[in-house]
C-alpha cells in the first residue's frame, strides 16, 4: 500500500520500549500514530479518529477500558476497532465478558504476533475504504502499489466475498473468481487454477478491479485461499534460496 492509502493506526502505551517496538513493527503495513497514556490516546482519537486502536489495558490515569468506553460514547469514534494488550487474567475476568473489542493479546507477547493481527484488522479496513470509492455500483479499482495480490486475496477471504478479481500487469492480466471468500477459478493466458494464482501473486504494480457481480461455474483451483497464498510464499521462499545458491 502506497503512504497515502495506508490505514491509520493508534498505539497507546504508557510503556516507551514496548510503545516504540509496536511502532516499528506496525509502520510497514500502515501509518502509524502513538499515544503514552490513555489521556493522550483519546484527545487524539477525538480530533482525527483513526482506524485501528491498539491500546494496553492497563494504565494509569485514563486505562483502556475507559479509553474505549469514552469513545464508544462519540458517534464520530463508536465503530473505531479496538486491540487489547493484556494480562490474561485481566482478559479472562475483565475484558472478553464486558467488552466487544476487535480482538485481544495476551502480555507477554511477540511484536510479529500483534502485526499478524493488525493485519488482518487493517486489510478489511483497506478494502471497505475501496469500497467507499467504487467507480461505478459493485466495482473496486486501485492499483498494486496500493494493494498488493496477496493483500486483495486475503482481504476478500476475510470479507467471504464473492467477485471477480482482475489483475493488469501489462502486457499480461489474470482473473481470479471467488466464491464466500475462496478463490474457485483463475486463468493467466494459457495458465489456470493455481498456477495462474502463482504467478500473479508475484506482480508488484499494475491494476487491479473487483467486480461483485462477477462469477463462474468453473473450478480450477485444488486450495483454499490460504492454502494458494500459503503455497505460493512456499515458492517464492524457494525461488530466493535457489537463486543465492546459484
Amino acid at each position: 500500500m502506497s503512504p497515502s492509502a495506508k490505514v491509520r493506526v493508534l498505539v497507546v502505551d504508557d510503556n516507551p520500549l514496548i510503545r516504540d517496538l509496536m511502532v516499528q513493527g506496525l509502520t510497514p503495513i500502515c501509518e502509524v500514530v502513538s499515544a503514552n497514556d490513555g489521556g493522550d490516546a483519546l484527545l487524539k482519537a477525538v480530533d482525527d479518529p483513526p482506524g485501528l486502536i491498539i491500546s494496553d489495558f492497563r494504565m494509569p490515569g485514563l486505562d483502556g477500558r475507559q479509553l474505549y468506553e469514552k469513545l464508544r460514547g462519540r458517534e464520530a469514534t463508536r465503530h473505531v476497532p479496538f486491540i487489547f494488550l493484556a494480562s490474561r487474567s485481566d482478559i479472562e475476568d475483565r475484558l472478553r465478558p464486558a467488552v466487544g473489542s476487535e480482538d485481544f493479546l495476551a502480555k507477554p507477547f511477540f511484536v510479529s504476533d500483534l502485526v499478524r493481527m493488525a493485519k488482518r484488522v487493517v486489510e478489511r479496513l483497506h478494502l471497505e475504504l475501496l469500497q467507499q470509492k467504487m467507480s461505478r455500483p459493485g466495482v473496486i479499482q486501485g492499483r498494486l502499489e496500493e494493494m498488493g495480490v496477496a493483500e486483495l486475496m486475503q482481504s476478500l477471504e476475510m470479507g467471504q466475498k464473492s467477485c471477480r478479481l482482475t489483475l493488469r500487469h501489462e502486457p499480461e492480466s489474470c482473473e481470479m473468481y471467488f466464491a464466500s471468500g475462496q478463490c474457485k477459478d483463475a486463468k493467466l493466458g494459457s495458465l489456470e487454477g493455481d498456477e495462474a494464482v502463482f504467478q500473479a501473486i508475484n506482480w508488484t504494480d499494475g491494476e487491479f478491479e473487483i467486480d461483485f457481480g462477477g462469477s463462474s461455474d468453473r473450478t480450477t483451483t485444488t486450495r483454499s485461499t490460504t492454502g494458494l497464498l500459503m503455497e505460493a510464499m512456499r515458492l517464492m521462499d524457494e525461488a530466493s534460496a535457489n537463486k543465492v545458491e546459484s
